[in-house]
């Protein structure tokens, strides 16, 4: 099984423009996330797709692996389908290229789901965190997601899902962490197909997967990271690294 990361990568941020170019103590933002990804040691290979020339020649300038998106995409998934519709590979890992710290173990546990699936029942991977603070659960921008018994993926949405009718049901709430694994055909098949109402109107692209029958495998983690979307998450960063050193 051959098994690679890509790092979408774009330039254009509405939030935070370049945030992806920002010295993070010595070294870009995305360099850091490549580096990352390649220390860990789990992958064939690693890449990061983009559409802009300067994080182009950032990474390939240092020795990394950089593809340039052919086409405009609203998604990280259609920029990865693109990137590696052609290639010789079997998994296919989504590293953020805004998440510099990411962790070797959660990735590992991702890459054993597509291993241990011997009947390739499982389209994609994904992970999630148990929340418990009120204002965490009420926030739209963190994407909440319901499970079946066996952690399949059943919703996603910015709401509060389930609503709490009967707060003492002792359901638990789970955000969604933004890191996926994928089967190569899983990909092609979201390039593909277009887009339906309820990705449209959630603006999430997992979304697409649900509506079309594929089933997402979550995992339960305490992995958070650090994802740099304001200059206030940079410097939070910044002093990560500082503090490591």
């Amino acid at each position: 099984m051959k098994i690679i990361a890509v790092i979408p990568a774009r330039f254009a941020s509405k939030r935070f423009p370049d945030k992806l170019m920002h010295d993070l103590e010595g070294k870009t933002v995305i360099l850091t996330t490549y580096h990352a990804a390649v220390a860990t040691a789990l992958f064939d290979d690693v890449f990061v797709v983009t559409d802009s020339d300067i994080i182009f020649n950032e990474i390939q300038s240092n020795g990394g692996k950089a593809i340039m998106s052919v086409k405009e995409h609203l998604s990280g998934s259609d920029r990865i389908a693109e990137a590696v519709e052609n290639m010789d590979v079997d998994v296919i890992i989504n590293v953020q290229g805004d998440e510099p710290f990411i962790e070797k173990r959660p990735l590992q546990e991702l890459i054993d789901v597509f291993r241990n699936d011997v009947n390739n029942e499982v389209d994609l991977a994904s992970l999630m965190r148990n929340i418990t603070d009120k204002e965490a659960i009420d926030n739209p921008n963190n994407v909440k997601v319901v499970v079946d018994q066996m952690g399949r993926a059943l919703y996603f949405s910015r709401s509060v899902i389930p609503y709490p009718r009967d707060e003492n049901a002792g359901v638990r709430y789970f955000q969604h962490i933004g890191v996926y694994g994928f089967r190569k055909q899983a990909l092609l098949d979201f390039y593909a197909l277009p887009m339906k109402s309820l990705e449209a109107s959630e603006k999430l692209e997992q979304l697409r997967y649900l509506e079309f029958g594929k089933h997402i495998q979550m995992l339960e983690t305490t992995h958070v990271g650090i994802g740099i979307d304001t200059p206030e998450d940079l410097e939070r960063a910044r002093k990560v690294v500082r503090e490591s050193h």
